[in-house]
């Protein structure tokens, strides 16, 4: 069972797993170690994926939605309208649905995750859960680069695959052009980041340089995972952004996104410091507050 702290009830709830029993013989029983080997190739997602995006993965649709009780009002198109599953998956919500903080001063989420977060980090020694560490210049492949962020912030957005698998800016600015990374699939489940140390490291990523207006240089890494066979960029390089635009979105599976943020730019919120010492997660959304600028 995994549990993630719940900001707006005040406590503890037990997250819905998509595939647990699934996750648990691959990650957990040494007889699954033969299908893992397949399942955290790139053939095993990349082929996953082309069925998600075929006419007859249209009718799984009906059934996710109501074995894990999605909220389809939020949806900008209707259950109806879609043509494929991955078109549904990565489905735009309303305006209305994630309202965001336009404070200038206030860090905002920049998508809907279990979020943990670590201020004073070092580089050679970045958390990926509790007793597990990898140094950021593995994970961005920039020693110098990596340098710039000693002492700094960094918060991990786990998204697992019932949240919107959409991503945004969390401020004015300029993204840099994005750089790619090959790498597996390992998933980003909990039972997975506690069996496979650096897997942030070994699976696929993204890693895009961006010139906050109010943070200061942000690092955005976004990494795959099984059956996240893409990590779609859908703004330009280049050009400026405002606070909430989109940046891109994962295809179908749980994903994360790690965002870093340089030595006394960034205050963050408490009590997700506090929980995340402790190593529980707290759910967030999409624009919610999650800190403010230091200065």
């Amino acid at each position: 069972m995994i549990e993630v702290y719940d900001r707006k009830e005040k406590r503890m709830k037990e997250e819905q797993v998509v595939g647990g029993s699934l996750l648990k013989l691959l990650y957990e029983k040494s007889y699954g170690k033969p299908f893992l080997y397949f399942v955290k190739r790139k053939i095993f997602s990349d082929l996953y994926g082309r069925l998600m995006d075929t006419k007859w993965s249209r009718r799984l649709i009906r059934g996710f939605i109501t074995d894990h009780n999605l909220n389809m009002e939020e949806s900008m198109k209707s259950e109806e309208d879609f043509t494929t599953f991955n078109e549904f998956f990565t489905r735009k919500l309303k305006p209305e649905a994630r309202p965001f903080d336009t404070t200038p001063e206030t860090l905002i989420s920049p998508c809907d995750a279990r979020l943990l977060a670590f201020d004073d980090i070092h580089v050679e020694e970045v958390i990926q859960v509790k007793g597990l560490t990898y140094a950021l210049k593995d994970l961005i492949q920039d020693e110098s680069l990596a340098e710039k962020y000693e002492g700094g912030t960094v918060m991990i957005f786990r998204l697992n695959p019932l949240d919107y698998h959409r991503f945004h800016f969390p401020d004015d600015g300029v993204p840099h052009p994005t750089h790619t990374m090959d790498g597996l699939y390992y998933s980003v489940n909990p039972v997975a980041l506690q069996s496979i140390p650096r897997l942030y490291v070994e699976n696929k990523r993204a890693v895009t340089k961006f010139d906050s207006k109010n943070f200061g240089p942000l690092l955005f890494v976004e990494v795959g995972a099984t059956n996240v066979g893409t990590i779609v960029q859908t703004h330009k390089d280049c050009s400026p952004v405002t606070r909430g635009s989109e940046k891109g979105y994962f295809r179908f599976g749980g994903s994360t996104l790690i965002l870093f943020a340089e030595k006394d730019r960034v205050r963050m919120d408490e009590d997700l410091l506090l929980r995340s010492l402790d190593g529980i997660e707290t759910r967030v959304l999409f624009g919610e507050s999650i800190g403010r600028a230091a200065n």
